[in-house]
């Protein structure tokens, strides 16, 4: 028989939205948790789609707990063929966010039916996770500065790990992300006169081979390094005219967050220095920052207890996941820790057009956030 969180479930993975346009997935939340009885409940959060539940405890408040969980759901064609599959075209829900919003919601279910005795506990369902603004923006946001959380904390679901077994790391646990956009400005000219004119071909050049030295991608060693090429665009397609324009893009991968700050500082000084060599104007800018997830030693440990207080199968991951997930905003500013929950040895991969969240381990990610609860109540 279909429980009520599973039949909720595929209602929001029927009706996938985009980072920032999450409007029907927050009603569908909102009119969920009205039923949950939370002591307050706030709406139009961030970017305008965030919703907190709060939970008072039956006594005084000593401690305050957030669980986040992500709203938003990806530029995908669903291909799966089932009858709850995705039915807006070229989105669909891939990295399982509509199972995170599920394991929030039965965790919200416990608590409306036994609270903390000195916990309170904040619920937070936030938008645009996938493009790195949606944690940034609800931290930002005057009703959530109020809180002050003692712990945050936030489980993604693992492709590759057995069902239900809890993955734990201590320090990073996801990598910091960001992305540079360079563009060189200098001057078209006649092809036949490149030199009447300041063309980006070299500088560009130059930009990529000395990136490509600060490469180190193996993860077990120290400063790990990827600096991926997105995008390139230089001149037009022609053939008389040397280009005046060109840009260059690159994704940047670190393991921790000081480490990514420096880095930035150098790729910065390397695009403006090869720009002034070729007499280029050059402007740097960032986008889609995710902040390494850099985990509370108390945090993680609460975690592996409530694991083995529920009596699931723990691992504990060596090296960082070297995807990014803005919920590194919150663990840069409040004690904390993300840790992973294994959906499947044989599940198709996070962001791939087959992927499904499994429903057997929407009960195992509510019970551990409980668990968790708990056990910072009992302290």
């Amino acid at each position: 028989m279909m429980t009520e969180i599973t039949k909720l479930r595929k209602i929001l993975h029927q009706n996938p939205e985009l980072s920032g346009k999450e409007f029907k997935t927050a009603k569908t939340i909102a009119a969920y948790l009205k039923i949950q009885n939370p002591d307050e409940l706030l709406e139009n959060l961030g970017i305008g789609t965030g919703i907190i539940a709060v939970y008072h405890p039956e006594l005084e408040i000593k401690k305050t707990v957030m669980f986040r969980c992500e709203l938003d759901a990806l530029p995908i064609q669903e291909i799966n063929g089932f009858d709850y599959r995705s039915a807006v075209n070229g989105i669909s829900h891939k990295c399982g966010h509509d199972g995170h919003m599920s394991i929030l919601c039965d965790f919200a279910k416990k608590l409306s039916l036994q609270k903390l005795k000195h916990t309170k506990i904040i619920l937070l369902f936030q938008p645009s996770e996938e493009n790195g603004e949606g944690a940034l923006s609800i931290f930002n946001d005057p009703r959530f500065k109020t809180f002050k959380p003692n712990f945050v904390f936030a489980l993604h679901n693992l492709p590759g790990f057995p069902h239900h077994e809890i993955v734990v790391k201590n320090n990073t646990f996801s990598c910091a992300v960001h992305s540079i956009i360079i563009k060189l400005f200098g001057r078209t000219a006649h092809a036949g006169e490149p030199h009447n004119g300041e063309n980006p071909a070299l500088a560009i050049s130059q930009i990529i081979t000395e990136f490509n030295k600060k490469n180190q991608p193996d993860i077990q060693k120290e400063n790990f390094t990827i600096l991926t090429p997105i995008y390139l665009n230089m001149g037009t397609e022609d053939y008389g005219i040397s280009a005046g324009y060109g840009e260059v893009h690159y994704t940047i991968r670190r393991a921790v967050n000081s480490e990514m700050r420096a880095l930035e500082k150098e790729l910065e000084e390397v695009a403006k220095t090869t720009a002034h060599q070729f007499k280029l104007k050059a402007e740097v800018s960032w986008t889609q920052r995710f902040s390494a997830n850099e985990n509370n030693p108390v945090a993680v440990n609460l975690v592996r207890e409530a694991a083995k207080s529920c009596s699931f199968m723990l691992t504990e991951q060596k090296v960082p996941f070297s995807w990014g997930e803005d919920f590194g905003v919150f663990t840069e500013n409040y004690p904390g820790a993300m840790f992973g929950l294994g959906s499947g040895l044989h599940t198709p991969n996070l962001h791939n057009p087959d992927y499904d969240w499994p429903d057997e381990i929407t009960k195992t990610g509510a019970e551990i956030f409980y668990k968790i609860s708990q056990l910072i109540d009992a302290q």
